[in-house]
């Protein structure tokens, strides 16, 4: 059965993560996706490892662990772009394709011949999407842009972190490239749109998307809170700003979190724990009085919580309909039996000869559903391929290898020491 995005042809031009998260998002729904790389060394998160995957043999590949988690479904072809034979070919494949994503710095793709302006007048439907750090206007648009920079200077890492008066108070990161993650979920939904709109239009158009504008935009509550009351959000830890108790606790064995949302589950909670006698007072029936009264009810549910299991208080209070769940480290909650019900890991076979592990597409749909054709490719693996269908002959395409513009697969190179 054909995916969702399936006959949508995409030309990636990007590196890292939030480019490629995206069009692997593209490729999961069924686009054909082919990335571009450096000859030689290729996207740069090639080479961030340990961990890489095992080889055939057992032995580290040269296949990243990160560079494997945001890449698969695509085909690769190595081509040098930062010179002319290069930036021919791939003006000739974006002529086309339907879609073009690019991240680099502001100005380089003008440099390269390969910026919208000049792409869009080749192929008037093209829908042309940029990726960068601050966006294509604005003082700051020159500026490199990285994730761990953008979550500080877009207010995430001011409301991520213990409170200042508590052990380990301060800003924190998240835990995962979240800025990056978002800009690429952010800028799959802006290609969708513009795809949609062009049948319309019958146009494509430029999609300017800015990792500090998407940090900005999904502020969500926290930047409401701010403009609605004037007063700074703070840091909470695992606890809410809004709502309380909702945070993390230690059972007798383990952590755990109870999310009480509304008063009905305070008084449940109540029960669960014994707590009867607090249950009704006039300071925690409301959740303003519970927040109000917040480190004076949170001691008396901790004291209470630490008196049993995770197992047993996590039972009881599914059983009594209050929203609780446990701690869990990556590997705990991969192998979790509901996640493993739900299909969220498998493997495909790499072309160097050995399965590599995937987390899926967590998207479910009832008539097309998501697959998983390709694996993600080695440097250059499709080089051949690609640019014989796009109408380049063997001895085009052996001239331009021995001059360098492109590279081709090599598998089974051990990791350099």
């Amino acid at each position: 059965m054909k995916g969702v995005l399936s006959g949508i042809r995409v030309l990636d031009l990007s590196r890292i993560l939030a480019g490629p998260w995206c069009t692997q998002l593209l490729a999961d729904l069924g686009a054909d996706v082919v990335k571009v790389e450096r000859p030689g060394s290729g996207d740069d998160t090639r080479a961030w490892g340990p961990p890489f995957a095992p080889g055939p043999d057992g032995a580290p590949s040269r296949e990243s662990a990160y560079f494997l988690a945001a890449n698969r479904g695509k085909r690769s072809i190595a081509i040098d772009f930062s010179v002319a034979a290069g930036q021919d070919v791939v003006r000739k494949l974006a002529a086309n394709v339907d879609v073009v994503i690019e991240n680099f710095k502001f100005g380089d793709m003008r440099r390269y011949g390969l910026d919208y302006s000049t792409l869009h007048a080749v192929n008037p439907k093209l829908v042309y999407c940029s990726i960068t750090g601050f966006g294509q206007s604005g003082p700051y648009r020159e500026r490199a842009g990285y994730d761990f920079v953008i979550q500080a200077m877009g207010g995430l890492m001011s409301v991520t972190g213990e409170r200042d008066d508590l052990p380990g108070g301060g800003p924190q990161k998240c835990g995962v490239p979240i800025s990056d993650l978002m800009t690429g979920m952010y800028a799959t939904v802006a290609i969708l749109g513009a795809l949609n709109e062009r049948h319309v239009s019958g146009l494509g158009q430029h999609i300017d998307m800015s990792l500090l504008d998407t940090q900005i935009g999904w502020l969500a509550n926290h930047g409401l809170n701010y403009l609605v009351s004037g007063d700074n959000p703070r840091r909470w830890g695992n606890a809410h700003p809004n709502l309380c108790p909702y945070q993390s606790f230690d059972a007798s064995n383990g952590a755990m979190i109870v999310a009480v949302g509304n008063d009905r589950q305070f008084q449940s909670l109540c029960r669960v724990l014994g707590l009867d006698q607090i249950a009704s007072l006039p300071e925690f029936a409301s959740n303003s009085g519970r927040l109000a009264n917040r480190e004076l009810l949170v001691q008396q549910i901790q004291r209470a919580l630490a008196s049993g299991t995770r197992e047993r208080w996590l039972a009881e209070l599914e059983a009594a309909g209050v929203p609780a769940g446990p701690i869990n480290s990556v590997a705990q909650a991969l192998a979790d039996p509901h996640v493993l019900e739900r299909g969220m890991t498998f493997s495909l076979p790499h072309a160097m000869g050995s399965e590599v592990p995937q987390i899926a597409n967590p998207i479910k749909f009832s008539r097309s559903p998501v697959q998983y054709d390709r694996p993600p490719p080695a440097l250059g693996e499709h080089t051949d391929e690609v640019l014989t269908a796009a109408g380049l002959s063997d001895a085009a395409i052996a001239g331009l290898r021995e001059s360098g513009v492109i590279g081709a697969s090599n598998l089974r190179t051990p990791v350099p020491s």
